[in-house]
């Protein structure tokens, strides 16, 4: 569908430099995009396996064209504009074209859509993996031609590879089949083709699980807030469900694509419901849920949100032509005070958990030659690897070996009592840390550097920045130097 894909495209190229602000996720793969394959390979051994394919694609498109943050954000805005391409054709082989047509505009208009569109990760060539995957799977239960079922294990097989838990799709999809309860051969070549994903994706399952708890182990559980959004978003799918068509029981196992709305809602809940619900349920014993893990989710949120429309639009001959006008411009005034805001926010470096380019300007305008830097905690680090402009006039205290030597994404640091003789040798520290408030990491490499700073050294100045706070620390009198 052309016009929902167009104006995804528009949307995410509104702003796309946002502000020229990039946080912390974005910063750590513009680096590791930069590296050498080699280097890029030794990493992926150590961590972030599960990111691996996405950084061999970002590597090779900076290699054709080195943008900056524009190069950085610009897959995720083609693949959403994909995405939203898929969504409407989806919603037009389900129901119709308007049908489509709207779902696909939903889904652009989305401000989590609009988020990740402008995000330099790969939540959103993910979401355009899985929507098409989805989409090749309607198709190949339709025709139940071999080819389809190689397509879609193919495309979810990639998508996967972008982010391993793509593969929660899958049960997505099985929830559909037995909601529709198609023909056995359905069945079997469908389990054909999610075997076909299951063995595709075991190497990468393999590597990522023995970097789990470096990966992840920073997340709790999912929070109260997390459950609270998690059951409106549920909510108000099945209310869409209610105010659609289909039919109670079983379809018709010759024809398993209805067009009576049951195939829609058989196939837009699941996927709005089931890969959220069950990251967030397993994460109760091992916590792994993030929301943008499981984004592509809000794909069956637009199918059904665009079926309503449609629906509605439908329905209009019952209005006279004053109700059609004002129902029309209040619909239209309502999306505008409630999207607008969130998409001027969204864009701005407000929306972001920090802020690495602030971070870099403020470290820069504070620092005087000889002037030492400790990043506390040291994952930190990556907040100036970006800016190696910035970075490389100061002295690094801690670190042993750099990110590209190491083959990690913050480098590696010294033993402690090798940090305490560093940091008492020196005149002017400048500290990277996290806002008041934050938790303190345990390592005794920390602990060192927080003692040692109180101890020895006095404040000069502590300046707020988004995420973060740039302190400078100094002897006694040095303050002024």
């Amino acid at each position: 569908m052309a016009v929902p894909a167009v104006a995804a495209l528009a949307l995410g190229l509104w702003g796309i430099d946002r502000q020229n602000s990039m946080w912390r996720d974005e910063s750590v793969t513009y680096q590791v995009a930069h590296r050498s394959l080699g280097d890029l390979w030794g990493l992926l051994g150590h961590i972030d396996a599960v990111h691996g394919l996405y950084y061999l694609l970002m590597h090779a498109v900076f290699a054709v064209w080195d943008g900056g943050l524009v190069t950085l954000r610009l897959p995720s805005t083609v693949a959403t504009a994909l995405a939203a391409a898929g969504v409407g054709a989806i919603g037009t082989r389900l129901a119709d074209r308007r049908t489509g047509l709207l779902a696909g505009l939903v889904f652009a208009l989305l401000p989590v859509t609009q988020q990740y569109a402008q995000e330099g990760r790969s939540y959103a060539l993910v979401t355009a993996g899985v929507t098409w995957a989805t989409y090749l799977f309607l198709r190949a239960m339709d025709a139940d031609r071999r080819a389809w079922w190689v397509a879609y294990a193919g495309t979810l097989g990639l998508a996967c590879w972008l982010h391993e838990f793509a593969v929660l799709a899958l049960v997505a999809h099985a929830l559909t089949l037995w909601r529709l309860r198609p023909s056995g051969r359905v069945w079997r070549r469908w389990g054909i083709a999610s075997a076909a994903v299951l063995v595709c994706l075991l190497p990468l399952v393999v590597v990522s699980a023995g970097q789990a708890e470096q990966q992840l182990g920073w997340l709790g559980r999912p929070s109260l807030a997390m459950w609270a959004q998690f059951v409106l978003l549920a909510g108000v799918g099945l209310l869409f469900c209610r105010f659609l068509p289909g039919r109670s029981g079983d379809t018709d196992s010759g024809d398993a694509l209805s067009g009576d709305g049951t195939t829609l809602k058989s196939l837009a809940l699941p996927i709005l419901v089931a890969p959220a619900g069950l990251l967030m349920t397993g994460s109760l014993v091992k916590p792994w849920y993030v929301d943008r893990y499981v984004i592509y989710g809000m794909t069956g949120l637009a199918l059904l949100a665009g079926a309503v429309l449609s629906r509605t639009i439908g329905q209009r001959h019952r209005l006279t032509l004053p109700a059609r006008v004002l129902t029309a411009c209040l619909l239209a005034g309502a999306s505008v005070a409630v999207l607008l805001p969130w998409s001027l926010l969204i864009r701005s470096p407000e929306s972001r958990k920090d802020d690495v380019v602030a971070v870099a300007h403020t470290v820069e305008k504070v620092t005087r030659p000889g002037d030492a830097v400790l990043f506390m905690p040291a994952r930190r680090r990556e907040w100036l690897l970006s800016y190696p402009s910035v970075y490389d006039r100061l002295k690094d205290l801690a670190l042993a070996e750099s990110p590209a030597a190491s083959r990690t994404l913050q480098g590696t640091e010294l033993p402690a009592g090798t940090i305490r003789r560093h940091i008492l040798a020196a005149d002017r520290v400048i500290a990277l840390t996290d806002p008041a408030g934050q938790p303190l990491d345990p390592f005794a490499q920390e602990a060192v550097k927080r003692e040692v700073l109180r101890e020895h050294f006095v404040v000069c100045s502590r300046t707020p920045v988004r995420g973060a706070q740039v302190v400078v620390y100094a002897r006694a009198g040095h303050c002024a130097d």
